[in-house]
């Protein structure tokens, strides 16, 4: 039974998943989820971070209690000492000096930093030297984007010649497809959800198209591998080799996938969520986010496309439907297929005359088995006397 479990077919690449065949679903319901993405980011946008929006930050120690009595305290001399700004993100943070909680606000100035400064030591009763505080203007975070943004840019372009050089440039298309598709879904549970964009986010970005791009690479190197020479014969058509190929690298993918989640998950619930070093909350969400929806769409969008638009291909499209037709004729039992056994009868002679004559029929190479004919033109005289004729023995 354990032999032939899900987890072991998929283990010998004998699951046997209809994967591409059901390329029409996965298309569908990408789409969806990119149109919700695109209209979270009209309607909600994304919760930008203090570099990006520009702000301020206050840190306070620990000891003055909780994490939400130091927020309600800062939130209630902001509404005095600056009304309409409020603390945007609080966390605790790990320092050689000890834990300290960072309080984000928005935009305040000079003066009323100063001012809301001084009023927080009066409240938490502590020395106003004790408390730090930095302003980050909303330039640094453009520079920020501006450059990741070209980063990508170069990333995609070099990711491009690449692909079209080991590959095929309709694989080069599907895989930036995927990998545009994986940076707006992920965009997409961040606009949704919320979550903060900070430069770690970015360059979380930017790392997931890596590891998005070896999961594409894995599994079209495979495809290729199937799919060569595939003309050839008329066995499999392209989509069905592609969806083996699928099949045959879903569990290296799957394994990937895991053992790279596993580190990064640790780094997201472990170190930010138990430890509190809330500096890694946000590389680690993105990245975890970011590897869950790579693995996703290199099995359920990349392939399938590239099936797609192999099908387009006039050779392909020959070949597709002579194989199909042969299958056609096959069930119309017009064809007999390679390697079926001989039908039982030919015509009007009996079984005894066509087994008599399968046996009687010499294989294509093979050496006569009948005797060798005799006499002077057959081959050696029948005397023995070798090539002397008569075949007496000479005294």
């Amino acid at each position: 039974m354990a032999k032939s479990g899900l987890a072991a077919r998929l283990y010998r690449g004998e699951a046997d998943l209809n994967i591409v065949g059901k390329r029409k679903l996965w298309f569908g319901v990408a789409g969806v989820l990119v149109l919700i993405a695109v209209l979270s980011f009209a309607i909600n946008g994304f919760k930008l971070g203090i570099e990006f929006a520009g702000g301020n930050s206050f840190q306070v120690p620990a000891s003055v209690g909780t994490l939400d009595q130091a927020e309600r305290t800062i939130d209630d001399v902001l509404a005095k000492e600056a009304p309409g700004v409020e603390v945007v993100t609080a966390q605790k943070v790990g320092g050689a000096g000890g834990e300290t909680y960072e309080m984000r606000t928005g935009q305040l100035s000079q003066e009323q930093a100063n001012a809301a400064k001084t009023a927080m030591a009066q409240e938490f009763g502590i020395p106003a030297d004790q408390i730090s505080g930095s302003q980050v203007s909303e330039a640094w975070g453009s520079q920020v984007t501006s450059r990741a943004f070209l980063g990508l840019l170069i990333f995609l372009a070099v990711v491009s010649i690449y692909l079209v050089l080991r590959f095929e440039w309709r694989m080069a298309v599907a895989a930036i497809v995927s990998l545009l598709t994986n940076l707006v879904l992920t965009s997409g549970i961040y606009s949704l959800v919320g979550f903060e964009v900070t430069p770690s986010t970015i360059i979380g970005f930017l790392t997931i198209l890596g590891f998005a791009l070896y999961d594409v690479v894995v599994v079209f190197d495979k495809v290729q591998e199937n799919t060569r020479g595939i003309t050839a014969n008329n066995n499999l058509t392209y989509g069905e080799a592609s969806n083996l190929a699928l099949n045959q690298s879903l569990m290296r993918s799957l394994n990937t996938s895991v053992v790279a989640l596993l580190p990064v998950g640790g780094l997201l619930f472990i170190g930010a969520g138990l430890l509190g070093a809330g500096t890694l909350k946000d590389l680690g969400l993105v990245l975890f986010v970011g590897m869950a929806v790579a693995f996703l769409t290199s099995i359920l969008l990349a392939t399938p496309l590239l099936v797609l638009l192999k099908n387009q291909d006039p050779r392909i499209s020959a070949h597709n439907k002579r194989v199909l037709s042969r299958r056609a004729a096959i069930a119309r039992g017009e064809v007999t297929p390679k390697g079926a056994p001989r039908p039982a009868s030919t015509g009007d002679q009996p079984i005894e005359a066509d087994a008599a004559l399968a046996g009687a029929a010499p294989k294509v190479g093979s050496r006569p088995t009948g005797k060798r004919p005799s006499g002077a033109r057959g081959g050696r005289p029948s005397g023995g006397g070798g090539n002397r004729p008569g075949g007496a023995k000479r005294r």
